[in-house]
């Protein structure tokens, strides 16, 4: 299905200030669909002026809906809904008499024309399915109330507003809490849902006739409360707005959208809502993630401490052969060291792999004989990885590198060793190549003893679940060797 973008770019001469102003109305229109208990379509004027595209499509939460299919992204012709092409030509709303049939559904279109500054630049459709339609209650009415203000805001360049929006991914909606306040900031109507969030707050008695700003000072201790600017300008409906409000037990979003039908602000609709479990949740998360890293970061440091036991232990041995080995296991404990200190700095249980690689490479080359002779490449990037297969996927890199290290170069040879990444969907392939000495004759990964590569060979196939290959280096290569893994990730 196209956007709204490139249905504008392709059928519009709508220009990038016009298509910011749609999505800034596209934004908010949730709030139009709610309180006016119907669809709506934005209509978009086609370029030659033979018709409109269906930009986009919005149903009401709070009513059935009047449009059984998406019809986004469809072409009208100019003359097959008057009253979108009325409302275009000539800037004001309109509304059909009659109702149209749709599927043995009687519908009401209401065409309001969308104006930026001085230009109609779209129209915005509102279909209502009139068998939902009763005798309207007290809390009905003032949602078509607000609702025909907004339009009439629309229609005259005043909606959406250009200020500031805000960025709380859990704003109200109509249906959490809805509150009509005056010029003065009193309230002329709030809704059960809104009585029960004050309730919350400590407030037993109705909201009408309560000045919202005073009241919510009463009720939320002076410690708790935003800003004084932020709780009048929110709270009074003066500007377009959110506010969080937060006493010890309950936590409530504010959320005001001041009303100009005629461009004078008469009053504001004031969203509320009740945040207080979903705080609780934010704050659980944050101590469990904090708990995790914590533990990481433990887990590193004892890992660090066994390596250093290790290597204390290496410098003591006699036996050369027994040295070695104690060296290769701090290296095999240091590379699961750096997955948990990375993922005691990350946000999440997962980790960017490029950057373990790198100081993977560095480790491996530092601490071996052939030091800074040998560089170590990162072609391409893995990108970010599970902790889990990070572990593993680290023990085998450290273990492949090493041995290129080892058996590939001497002590007075220089070298490269590339490390490529190559993601795919749903696969990873690494492969690391070097241009050292290469394979001994008569090599088989199926019967070598060597320890090294039966830990990297039971990590790839059994833990990984991958595939693991090793053969003569590719060109540009002259020799060398190619380790090969290709490991299922998310």
């Amino acid at each position: 299905m196209p956007t709204l973008d490139q249905l504008a770019a392709d059928h519009t001469d709508l220009d990038a200030d016009d298509l910011a102003w749609l999505h800034r109305l596209t934004a908010d229109w949730q709030i139009i669909a709610d309180l006016s208990f119907a669809d709506l379509v934005l209509w978009l004027p086609d370029r030659e002026r033979t018709g409109f595209w269906a930009g986009a499509q919005m149903r009401p939460t709070t009513g059935p809906t009047a449009l059984l299919d998406d019809i986004s992204g469809t072409f009208m012709p100019w003359t097959q809904r008057a009253m979108v092409h009325l409302a275009f030509d000539r800037g004001r709303l309109m509304r059909e008499g009659d109702p149209e049939w749709r599927d043995d559904i009687p519908v009401r279109v209401d065409a309001i024309p969308v104006r930026r500054g001085s230009r109609v630049i779209a129209v915005l459709a509102r279909n209502t399915n009139l068998l939902g339609v009763r005798t309207p209650s007290r809390l009905e009415l003032a949602y078509l109330d607000t609702a025909a203000d907004l339009s009439k805001m629309i229609a005259g360049g005043l909606f959406p507003d250009d200020g500031d929006r805000s960025d709380l991914a859990d704003t109200p909606r109509v249906g959490d809490g809805f509150v009509r306040v005056d010029r003065a900031g009193r309230v002329s109507y709030a809704s059960p849902n809104a009585l029960s969030v004050y309730r919350r707050l400590g407030h037993t008695g109705d909201l009408t006739g309560h000045l919202l700003t005073d009241l919510t000072r009463q009720l939320v201790p002076p410690r708790r409360r935003p800003d004084e600017e932020s709780l009048s300008a929110v709270l009074g409906g003066v500007v377009y707005k959110d506010a969080e409000i937060e006493t010890d037990t309950v936590s409530l979003v504010a959320r005001a959208i001041p009303l100009r039908p005629q461009g004078e602000r008469i009053g504001a609709l004031v969203l509320l809502r009740d945040v207080t479990e979903l705080r609780r949740r934010d704050r659980e998360l944050l101590t469990k993630e904090a708990t995790i890293r914590e533990i990481h970061h433990r887990v590193k440091n004892n890992l660090q401490t066994v390596a250093a036991l290790l290597r204390l232990q290496a410098r003591r041995m006699p036996n050369a052969d027994a040295k070695a080995a104690l060296e290769e296991a701090v290296r095999r404990v240091g590379s699961i060291a750096i997955v948990h200190e990375t993922l005691s700095e990350a946000l999440e249980e997962k980790v960017d792999f490029d950057e373990i690689l790198d100081r993977l490479g560095r480790m491996v080359t530092e601490v071996s004989n052939v030091g800074n002779q040998v560089r170590v490449i990162r072609v391409g990037e893995v990108g970010v990885v599970a902790g889990e297969t990070a572990t593993a996927l680290a023990m085998v890199i450290t273990e492949v590198l090493q041995n290129a290290v080892e058996h590939g170069f001497g002590t007075d040879e220089h070298g490269e060793i590339q490390v490529r990444a190559v993601p795919m969907v749903g696969r990873l392939q690494l492969v690391v190549e070097d241009n050292g000495r290469g394979l001994p004759d008569g090599f088989d990964l199926d019967t070598s003893t060597n320890l090294g590569l039966s830990i990297v060979r039971t990590l790839v196939e059994s833990e990984l679940g991958g595939i693991l290959g090793i053969e003569a280096a590719h060109a540009p290569y002259q020799h060398g060797t190619r380790v090969s893994l290709d490991i299922p990730v998310a």
